[in-house]
């Protein structure tokens, strides 16, 4: 049975240490690495070997009974959760490892609620156990009120006692128990692949304890899915092998894939199977396979390939932008350096201004930016100073509209109408048409929708991306003899700004800016300092609860006025208080008027985000300014009657 597994955890859980116990225990290594040592398999970056840390998900292959696992160690530092998050549309199984001498983390929790978006079957190992002051009923205790009160403890044979615990996860496991005084093995793993029950583990990875008993549970709990009834895979990584050449690293979720077969337009050349460093190359890739694919130049992290769907937008959003500075006879080498690197990894959110010949990169936090210095240096051999970083903001809009964008100067023509509506938190801006083909022709709307899609959009407020907003084409109108395939993509585009200037009138576009979850605990003296604080800081405290001395305060606050907040508090604090932070999600600013007088950003100025249309009259071109297009759109507008 082929089973993709991953490891998650928050840093310092011994993630690593696990990964190579498993290939330990399982026959693929003969000795156990040290991560402290720069030893450890997976670790093949040469900084991870430094830094004793991984930055980037890697892959190892492992037998273990009736499984042939491919296992993918994941990043634990929250600055490269998007590493993570790539990885887990395509696992089988995850294992959670949680600290036994920290217990669940702020970023564990976060890792929890990654597991649940994306559908996740879960084990979790409880590591350290070897290590003094660990409890382990404290520990279990604390899983299930953290995490989920279906949190059950496993060992190497299931009591009766256990399985009564389990049963009452549903009712026909119930009836089951009730009737039988046990479970089935097919109940148990039907169970855990539902994420009705969440198997838990506790020993030590580096110890070797219970490591071969988790290794048992997953191979007599786990279960294939169902596969795909024609081919059909998930792109879920791009990287770079030391020669250059593209990866695309792909899960098979249907059919079989081999050398020369075609995807989009494209031939793929080898299909390689990983394990650490070193690989081996496939002749086909089967069902529940992951391989790194040459050949491709034109896939994504994310792209659903056959009867797969294209993955979420991700959940966890860079706070962070920072201006890059190239040295001058540096500037074209190093666009092309970062668009290798956004293709790797499209958090990066690269942002290349021609007018104002300035290169912006975004990201989550200050070890990123020094990861990215450093691969900067000695992949690239370039030397590049960024700024000291601003908080990105994004931007959406409070209520529908329909836009309209009319290009039309001599010998071309193109109208497109847009509707634009508010759409869920997180959903990023999608992209989708409402027209009939009688209205506009199916290879028009094409144009529209890939046009849309070709760019990044921005407000209008400050400049900074749109998001949570929901983008449908839903008329239009072209030229038998003078439209041309621009001529969408501008009518498009104008379209997409014009409704959003309606907005911004009507005091309907809305900053948002990026938000923690932070979790506070400090002496009970130092209370009163702290909700003075966070009420400074314009936090939310959503619950409050005291531990003998200390007190708890959990809550959200804005990332902007968190900054430097850790020195604060260990002032204050004596050293004493613990702060955890982890990135929410955009919310409203809690500023935007401020923000907004201080990016001082002129929509209207932005040449290359025009809202205005371009109509034609007397054999040339005219500009019309985006609030007079309503009145000589040549399509009236759907939803005049309730919008515009």
């Amino acid at each position: 049975m082929k089973l993709n597994l991953g490891i998650v955890a928050h840093v310092d859980a011994g993630k690593t240490t696990l990964s190579e116990a498993l290939l330990y225990e399982a026959g693929k290594i003969r000795q156990l690495g040290r991560v402290d040592k720069g030893e450890a398999f997976l670790d093949t970056f040469s900084l991870e070997k430094q830094r004793g840390m991984t930055i980037f998900s890697h892959a190892a292959q492992l037998n273990y009974k009736n499984l042939d696992i491919s296992l993918l160690d994941t990043p634990g530092h929250v600055d490269f959760a998007s590493q993570t998050e790539q990885v887990l549309s395509v696992l089988d199984y995850a294992i959670l490892l949680v600290a036994g001498n920290d217990g669940v983390k702020g970023y564990t929790r976060t890792l929890w609620r990654l597991l649940e978006r994306y559908n996740v079957p879960t084990f979790i190992f409880v590591n350290k156990m070897d290590m003094d002051n660990v409890s382990k009923p404290e520990l279990l205790a604390q899983l299930k009120e953290e995490l989920s009160p279906w949190c059950t403890a496993f060992s190497k044979d299931l009591k009766e006692d256990t399985l009564e615990e389990i049963s009452l996860s549903t009712e026909e496991s119930l009836d089951e128990f009730l009737e039988t005084e046990t479970l089935k093995t097919a109940t148990i793993k039907n169970l855990i692949q539902a994420r009705k029950i969440f198997p838990c583990y506790f020993g030590s990875a580096l110890k070797l304890q219970e490591v071969e008993t988790l290794l048992n549970g997953l191979a007599e709990f786990s279960k294939e899915k169902k596969p795909k009834k024609t081919f059909s895979g998930k792109v879920f990584k791009i990287s770079h092998d030391e020669k250059g050449e593209r990866l695309t690293w792909i899960k098979v979720t249907g059919g079989k894939l081999s050398p020369r077969d075609i995807i989009g337009e494209e031939k793929i050349n080898q299909l390689r199977l990983y394990h650490g460093e070193k690989y081996s190359l496939l002749t086909e890739a089967t069902f529940g396979q992951v391989c790194a694919v040459t050949g491709l130049k034109n896939t994504f992290s994310g792209l659903g390939l056959g009867e797969e769907k294209n993955s979420l937008t991700p959940f966890l959003q860079p706070a962070i932008t920072y201006t890059v500075m190239p040295k001058e006879n540096e500037l074209s080498k190093v666009l092309e350096v970062f668009a290798i690197l956004e293709d790797e990894d499209p958090q990066l959110q690269v942002n290349w201004s021609k007018e104002l010949k300035t290169l912006q990169v975004s990201l989550m936090g200050e070890v990123q930016l020094e990861i990215l210095r450093y691969l900067l240096k000695e992949r690239f051999s370039l030397d590049v100073t960024f700024d000291e970083g601003h908080i990105l903001y994004k931007e959406t809009i409070g209520e529908k509209v329909e836009g309209v964008g009319h290009f039309e100067p001599l010998r071309h023509y193109a109208e497109v109408h847009l509707l634009l509506e508010p759409d869920k938190n997180g959903s990023g801006v999608t992209f989708s048409t409402d027209c009939s083909v009688d209205i506009l022709k199916r290879p028009y709307q094409q144009q529209v929708l890939n046009s849309l899609k070709a760019k990044t959009h921005l407000g209008v407020l400050t400049g900074s991306p749109l998001t949570d907003v929901s983008v449908t084409l839903i008329n239009g109108r072209g030229h038998l003899k003078h439209t041309e395939g621009g001529d969408f993509k501008e009518a498009a585009w104008r379209a997409l700004r014009q409704g959003l200037m309606m907005l911004k009138e009507k005091g309907q576009v809305i900053l948002l800016e990026p938000w923690y979850d932070f979790r506070l605990e400090i002496p009970e003296e130092n209370l009163g300092k702290a909700l003075y604080d966070l009420q400074e800081r314009f936090g939310k405290i959503s619950g409050q609860e005291r531990q003998k001395n200390r007190v708890i305060l959990k809550g959200q606050i804005p990332v902007a006025t968190m900054q430097n907040y850790s020195q604060v508090l260990r002032s204050y604090s004596h050293g004493k208080g613990e702060l955890e932070c982890v990135f929410s999600g955009y919310y409203k600013s809690h500023n935007p008027k401020e923000i907004s007088e201080k990016m001082n950003y002129h929509p209207t100025r932005d040449l290359a985000n025009s809202p205005d249309s371009v109509f034609c009259s007397h054999g040339a071109g005219y500009p019309v300014k985006w609030s007079e297009v309503p009145k000589v759109c040549h399509v009236p507008y759907t939803y005049e009657s309730e919008d515009n």
